[in-house]
């Protein structure tokens, strides 16, 4: 299955989408329980339905799943959990055989059901229009992970070959999942060992050679800022953002820019500063490269 990430670049969905899904949640929130009481009449009344109604509990579950899902569509946070969310509800209707129709049979009753409550609110036209295109990008998302994983699932009860692939995939995801862990708590790690060097620095200033212990500060400070950045990425990639490599040029930069500073000051030969600065201005250049190609296109 494809990631999240290019899903929602396919359908054009951006954080603009995503700001107007949160504050469509409080009107949503007024008509759930009527959208939920429609949705619900009709799937009851359909030709086969209580053959997936074999317990009481299991169409209240089956309800209470309906809303919670219903209500994570306005939530305004689309992220790795929300994703897993959806291929869960793709493999759970496997597992019970219920006919994907049915699935995409209720998604439209809900985008039609919106589209009417948003057509009748004393908004500007044009907002109107921006809100219906969000709610049925994200329902389409939704029901294209739903049905992938209801796809996937099927095939995989069926199919041997496909259960060793899954089982492979599966398991290299969680590898990677723990790997990613594993350096979120490196990064913890090396940013205290960053702090640490600062604050020394700092306190030098007071006990030692002020020039040199200002330098080394701002020089500190400068990795500091970097490693909050690596931090701030590696949760973004966490929640399925893209990864930034200019965060790490930029380490190599600050890093250079740091080493030029503390070797001005030791005084030491002109042709090691020299190779410092040539050192700067070729990944600065690379830095440059690598933002530019990173910037979204418009």
């Amino acid at each position: 299955m494809r990631s999240f990430r290019e899903i929602k670049h396919d359908y054009r969905f951006t954080e603009d989408d995503q700001k107007r899904l949160a504050a469509l949640q409080p009107l949503m929130a007024e008509h759930t329980e009527e959208i939920m009481s429609t949705l619900n009449l009709w799937f009851m009344g359909t030709k086969g339905a209580l053959t997936f109604f074999t317990a009481g509990t299991l169409k209240t579950h089956v309800f209470k799943t309906q809303k919670m899902w219903f209500e994570e569509l306005f939530s305004g946070i689309y992220d790795n959990r929300f994703y897993e969310q959806l291929i869960k509800i793709g493999a759970a209707h496997v597992r019970r055989n219920v006919d994907v129709h049915y699935l995409q049979r209720a998604a439209n009753i809900i985008r039609n059901a919106c589209t009417g409550i948003l057509a009748g609110v004393d908004h500007p036209v044009a907002d109107i229009a921006s809100d219906i295109i969000s709610v049925g990008k994200i329902i389409d998302i939704s029901m294209n992970v739903i049905v992938s994983a209801y796809i996937e699932e099927e095939i995989r009860l069926y199919s041997p070959v496909y259960k060793v692939k899954s089982a492979l995939l599966s398991f290299s995801e969680r590898f990677s999942q723990a790997t990613n862990f594993m350096l979120v708590f490196a990064l913890i790690g090396l940013t205290l060992g960053v702090v640490w060097l600062f604050l020394r620095d700092v306190i030098n200033i007071f006990s030692g050679d002020i020039e040199q212990s200002v330098i080394s500060s701002l020089g500190s400070m400068l990795l500091l800022w970097l490693m909050i950045e690596l931090m701030n990425t590696e949760i973004s990639h966490l929640k399925g953002g893209k990864f930034h490599i200019s965060v790490f040029v930029g380490v190599a930069l600050v890093t250079m820019i740091r080493e030029t500073m503390i070797a001005t000051l030791r005084h030491e030969k002109p042709e090691s500063v020299y190779y410092l600065i040539a050192a700067i201005l070729v990944i600065g250049f690379v830095y440059w490269i690598v933002t530019k190609t990173e910037e979204p296109h418009k």
